[in-house]
């Protein structure tokens, strides 16, 4: 027994010892990493000065050559950081990966060129390709296990996808969608999960994610709505949870607020002589408020409404 086992031990020895020089498919350079190179191609694509090592990098990938692409632009951020070619190098790596289907390695390195590289010429596009991989996130496609393997979808990280995107361009085109989406990843979520605690705290976080879109400057009626609906759902499935005087309050905002814009509407019709429009606005605030006849803008609409209908009568008929 004790031959048996020394014989193998001594045979990988051996083998160690009397092994013979091959070529590696991994390369390991201090500062870049390791690397996959072909057998008779080790160093072939690697470049001496930045400027150069970019062109091809965007000649590979112009090829679709997407494995040199990619390691062409790595070397460009790697070796040369601070020239002026590493944020298109950077650039490059996220597209690399979007062709290669690699949507999360995607998001990440056109983070990395926002967060590194903040005046980066192209930003506005940079946000757009987030967005649409969040998009793609959200519409069901799902995350990798190291890049490769299929694993799941996930709304978590959906919506960490578009609070980045929102932290990046808090005032860009895509913002307010971006809020709105990740409303409706949140119930996804609560559809999911309706009947435990994630699926609650989900509820509660749609109707604040509409919230916070709805009280923008670009106050959005239909939003305001959507949250109103939202946490009216949540004070009815909830009853006792804590959070249910809170979205009581956030109701009352929103319904204020979206008195005071149908208002606004009703006094631009009353001013341009447009009265039975400025009745149908007046009468929204009204109905907005019913359970508060008192508020401040019920109780001026319903006065407002009485004046229009007075004139209307006095109006002579043709």
């Amino acid at each position: 027994m004790k031959r048996r086992c020394l014989r193998h031990c001594l045979i990988p020895c051996l083998l160690l010892a009397f092994a013979v020089r091959c070529p590696a498919p991994l390369v390991y350079t201090p500062g870049e990493g390791w690397r996959y190179e072909k057998v008779g191609e080790e160093g072939k694509w690697t470049r001496t000065r930045a400027k150069d090592q970019l062109e091809l990098a965007q000649q590979a990938f112009d090829k679709k050559d997407y494995g040199v692409a990619l390691k062409s632009a790595r070397r460009t951020v790697n070796v040369w950081p601070f020239s002026d070619y590493a944020p298109q190098a950077q650039y490059l790596i996220g597209r690399c990966y979007e062709a290669k289907f690699q949507d999360e390695a995607a998001f990440k390195a056109y983070q990395h060129l926002i967060e590194r590289y903040p005046k980066v010429l192209n930003y506005d596009e940079v946000i757009l390709r987030q967005m649409a991989i969040g998009n793609r996130f959200l519409a069901g496609q799902w995350f990798k296990a190291f890049n490769y393997i299929p694993f799941f979808p996930s709304m978590d990280k959906t919506i960490r996808m578009y609070e980045k995107i929102i932290k990046n361009g808090p005032y860009s085109e895509v913002a307010p969608q971006a809020q709105i989406n990740i409303g409706t990843a949140y119930e996804k979520a609560a559809d999911r999960y309706a009947d435990q605690p994630a699926g609650t705290d989900a509820l509660f976080k749609v109707g604040e994610t509409y919230y916070k879109q709805a009280k923008r400057a670009e106050y959005d009626q239909s939003v305001a709505g959507q949250s109103i609906a939202t946490f009216t759902d949540f004070v009815t499935l909830h009853p006792d949870d804590k959070r249910v005087p809170d979205a009581q309050v956030k109701i009352d905002i929103l319904r204020t607020e979206q008195a005071r814009g149908n208002y606004e509407t009703a006094r631009y019709y009353e001013r341009h002589g447009k009265w039975e429009g400025a009745k149908i606005y007046y009468n929204a605030v009204v109905d907005t408020l019913r359970d508060k006849p008192n508020a401040l803008y019920a109780e001026s609409s319903l006065r407002r409404i009485d004046a229009i209908n007075k004139r209307l009568t006095k109006a002579p008929q043709p």
